[in-house]
């Protein structure tokens, strides 16, 4: 009895950290470029189940679980869909791959194009990390009045119009890929971490479209019917476990003393 206390518990701990997630997912429905998580389960080793009162040559009768825990939140790299904003240092990307930002802690990538320019002409993300190009910093000296000027090509590239209308190339993107983007970890700020990944990053092979930026992944319908199920899950964990104290309680006290 006690051990299905124990089992029951496993499953309401495993749930709760599910549950975060997907409250995690569907609080970052509207946020651009946002890859949703899941949480994978794993199942502690079975036992083999047999009549004890048949001596060594006992039968096997079937197995039991010994409860269950989170093995990993993986991340689903699914791109999402495009909204066309009409800013042109809006950008999303088509494919794979991931846009380099200079951090306070080193390069990271992001999905997020939504780009503006600082008090020094320089490209940076809104939460003001320098936007990583081919060459270092991208800075793009123009009035106000000009900004709309400004083209991206599908390579990443970036080039202004003069008023003679002669475009000129002032950087190009870093723009990277991963052979497995399930080793990148998230950090905050939607941004992530690629120290571990294996490879390294890798040559982009997709294409770069401007006014447009990329919507998260999460379907909010399939989480919250996720959600609903988990909580119902959870409840079950609770009442089993309730069950079994109680069963215990009667095991002490009332068949314990005849």
């Amino acid at each position: 009895m006690i051990r299905g206390v124990y089992i029951s518990a496993s499953g309401m701990v495993a749930e709760t950290i599910r549950t975060d997630t997907i409250a995690n997912n569907l609080a970052n429905a509207n946020t651009t470029g946002f890859k949703r998580d899941v949480a994978v389960n794993k199942n502690f080793a079975e036992m083999l189940i047999y009549r004890i009162n048949d001596g060594k040559e006992a039968p096997n009768i079937g197995s039991m679980g010994l409860g269950t825990a989170i093995d990993e939140i993986g991340t689903i790299h699914d791109q999402g869909s495009s909204r066309e904003t009409g800013n042109p240092f809006n950008l999303a990307i088509e494919g794979k791959g991931y846009f380099t930002v200079q951090t306070e802690s080193g390069m990271r990538y992001t999905r997020d194009g939504s780009f503006t320019l600082d008090s020094q002409g320089q490209l940076v993300t809104m939460n003001g990390n320098i936007v990583v190009g081919q060459g270092g910093p991208i800075q793009i000296n123009l009035p106000d009045s000009a900004l709309s000027r400004i083209i991206v090509d599908s390579a990443g590239r970036i080039f202004t119009m003069g008023d003679d209308a002669d475009p000129v190339e002032v950087g190009a993107l870093e723009i990277v890929s991963f052979i497995d983007e399930r080793q990148l970890m998230k950090q905050g700020a939607n941004l992530y971490n690629a120290d571990n990944v294996v490879g390294g990053p890798q040559i982009f092979e997709g294409r770069v479209v401007q006014g447009y930026l990329e919507q998260s992944n999460v379907n909010i319908i399939s989480d919250m019917v996720n959600l609903i199920t988990n909580y119902r899950a959870y409840e079950i964990n609770a009442k089993a476990l309730q069950s079994q104290d109680e069963m215990t309680g009667k095991a002490v006290n009332e068949v314990g003393k005849v």
